[in-house]
């Protein structure tokens, strides 16, 4: 009996999940040359200790193995997540957070785990973006902690408020108390940025990237953690949160979102090349204030969260409060921008009931990938408020298609952050916050 009831039990998940694969790619049919996308719901396979949990996911990218690479928060388990990591465990057998680097082969089996603290190198406060390089490289952004959000109005109390908010954005107040006990593996315990919820650390902030090997072996800091000299500096970085290789000149493009520019540096030396700001700008402008969708396009970036370089030279840009890519040449020449969602806007959250974390979710334009035919013809772009990933035609900037919807079942999203694609023209989704899952989605016509 207890045989037949899981097989029936199977049965109707699987029979939900079709109903769902054809619903995901419908979104994307009104042109008959978009391609249309359909969720791998078992993508990736179980770890190899089932006890590993992800936490927040704040970057992915694809190398030229084909293989996934992820970054997490290991930190931003919530108090029922890490029974076994507490100062008093809770359960001998859930869960403790997976090593915040992890690699996987295209079937979504586990290659490779690392990441924390170590001497030698200050492991990020919160971990931004991730990026591969030909050579085999992982670069990874040291991205930080979100900006405190403006104080409630009259009327509204901090704690109303928090509630109010953190449910528009699918966070329950409270969620995130802090671990009692060390984080496994050396992790140093790290605040809310792109990722969920726990308390801010102590130790220098985040303002720098990382260079490791593919095995994990530490090999390069660019910029200083806790060292911030400004807009204009040619050797400080402030909350970087995406980073891009170019092979082409061995540069490593730095989306430097707490300074509101791009900066470009040498990949072996780490020296300074040369930055720019919103519309090519080479000196930093009015800060843009609050995003408003009646108000002219804001001159300067509000904050810049990722970077991508296209296979004709092009660099691409988020600017993801203002809703808005700008497109640039190598060199920093603008060449044209699109605003995507124009009214989108969010929200900034001080969580209350005894969590300290600041989450931000404004935007409409989180992360973007490219498709993976030569010419690159379509921008994937993940829409962490709209839960959502836009398809745009990429010489026009025009929206041809989406996938995606909001929800917790396989092929939603909760607050898709991060988006790659591999060369067999599958797309992966990261998702941030509570989220806190990988997804894997291949085309279907």
């Amino acid at each position: 009996m207890r045989l037949l009831t899981a097989g029936l039990a199977l049965l109707v998940a699987i029979v939900g999940v079709t109903t769902f694969h054809d619903a995901v790619g419908a979104q994307s049919r009104g042109n008959a040359a978009t391609p249309n996308y359909r969720v791998v719901p078992l993508w990736p396979q179980p770890f190899p200790d089932d006890s590993w949990v992800f936490g927040s996911i704040t970057g992915v990218t694809v190398d030229a193995q084909n293989h996934v690479w992820v970054a997490h928060r290991a930190d931003s388990l919530e108090t029922n997540e890490k029974g076994m990591v507490l100062a008093q465990p809770s359960s001998s057998v859930c869960c403790t957070p997976a090593p915040p680097i992890l690699e996987f082969d295209s079937t979504g089996k586990l290659v490779s785990s690392w990441g924390g603290a170590s001497q030698g190198y200050q492991w990020p406060q919160v971990p931004g973006g991730i990026a591969v390089d030909t050579k085999g490289n992982v670069w990874i952004a040291a991205a930080g902690i979100e900006p405190a959000p403006q104080a409630a109005g009259p009327g509204r109390g901090a704690a109303a408020t928090a509630a109010a908010e953190a449910a528009e954005v699918g966070i329950a107040p409270g969620a995130g108390q802090p671990a009692r006990g060390a984080a496994p593996g050396g992790a140093a315990p790290a605040g809310a940025g792109r990722g969920a919820a726990t308390p801010a650390p102590a130790g220098p902030v985040d303002a720098h990237v990382l260079k490791f090997s593919r095995a994990g072996r530490y090999l390069m800091t660019i910029g200083t953690p806790g060292k911030m000299d400004g807009a204009d500096s040619q050797t400080t970085l402030n909350r970087p949160a995406a980073v891009a290789y170019d092979a082409a000149a061995n540069e490593i493009f730095v989306a430097d979102s707490g300074n509101h520019r791009v900066v470009v540096f040498d990949a072996d030396s780490g020296a300074h090349k040369r930055h720019w700001f919103a519309y090519g700008e080479k000196t930093a402008g009015a800060p843009a204030g609050p995003y408003d969708p009646n108000a002219p396009v804001a001159k300067s970036f509000r904050d810049v969260t990722c970077v991508e370089i296209s296979n004709d030279g092009m660099v691409y840009v988020c600017d993801r409060t203002s809703n808005r890519i700008q497109v640039f040449d190598k060199s920093g020449k603008f060449l044209r921008e699109m605003v995507i969602a124009k009214d989108t806007r969010g929200s900034t959250v001080a969580l209350t009931a005894g969590a300290t974390a600041v989450i931000s979710a404004h935007g409409s334009v989180w992360d973007v990938a490219f498709s993976n035919d030569a010419p690159q013809r379509y921008l994937f772009v993940a829409d962490g408020v709209n839960k959502k990933v836009r398809i745009l035609q990429r010489d026009t900037l025009s929206e041809v298609g989406s996938f995606g919807s909001g929800g917790r079942y396989p092929g939603q999203f909760l607050a898709v952050d991060s988006v790659a694609t591999d060369a067999a023209g599958n797309v992966y989704t990261g998702e941030t916050h509570h989220g806190k899952r990988v997804q894997k989605f291949v085309a279907s016509r």
